[in-house]
């Protein structure tokens, strides 16, 4: 059997997406500069046997900036699967899926929250029967880079989380916030409330007490 690789491309990106619904993330979208990258990259490796993420000297945030995407950031998984009986274009994707799934690293990429964009690139490996390779980028392109700022008017430090991190911010001081993945940000001394910043937004923190705040989110 013989797969159809472009056929096998969608097959990867529906089963990515499948993946990442299943832990409460949002699907990826094939953008055409990934998949030229990815490509590019995918026959280069299986042209010359090489299967590292720096075969052609560069690395792989450099191939898609090639390519025209600005990007936020960039991650890559790399996948060689071979059967000589063959594969379905599905049986294919599904090889790669369930390796990236048993690495911890290509897992933690597959499933990287701040992630928008995908591209996919399947080749045959020359004059090795059912040998194939995939390269697989998912980003976050530059224009949807978040940056938020908190402004401390408590007249006292205030603590924060970012994330899970603590933090403290001192009386009338700002800080600005630059992210490729989207953030938790919470206040202890503040309501209960858990905030996703967006891009642009503030978040002034006043006094509400002693110890106690309120924040007003802009």
């Amino acid at each position: 059997m013989t797969p159809d690789l472009p056929k096998t491309e969608i097959a990867v990106i529906e089963m990515t997406n499948a993946f990442r619904k299943e832990h409460a993330l949002s699907p990826v979208k094939a953008d055409p500069k990934l998949t030229a990258a990815a490509r590019a990259y995918a026959k280069l490796l299986a042209t010359t046997g090489k299967f590292t993420h720096e075969a052609d000297g560069k690395k792989p945030h450099q191939r898609a900036e090639a390519q025209g995407y600005r990007f936020c950031f960039v991650a890559e998984n790399l996948a060689v699967d071979s059967n000589r009986a063959g594969f379905t274009d599905k049986g294919l994707a599904q090889e790669f899926l369930s390796g990236w799934k048993k690495s911890d690293v290509h897992r933690a990429n597959l499933l990287m929250a701040g992630a928008t964009d995908i591209g996919i690139g399947v080749a045959k490996v020359p004059d090795h029967p059912g040998q194939y390779v995939s390269v697989q980028m998912l980003a976050r392109p530059e224009s949807q880079r978040i940056a938020f700022t908190i402004e401390n008017k408590a007249g006292f430090p205030v603590e924060y989380r970012i994330t899970g991190k603590g933090r403290t911010l001192g009386e009338n001081k700002s800080v600005t916030y630059r992210s490729c993945n989207p953030v938790a940000l919470t206040f202890p001394a503040g309501a209960r409330v858990e905030y996703e910043p967006g891009n642009g937004e503030f978040f002034i923190v006043r006094a509400a007490g002693s110890d106690r705040v309120i924040v007003d989110r802009k």
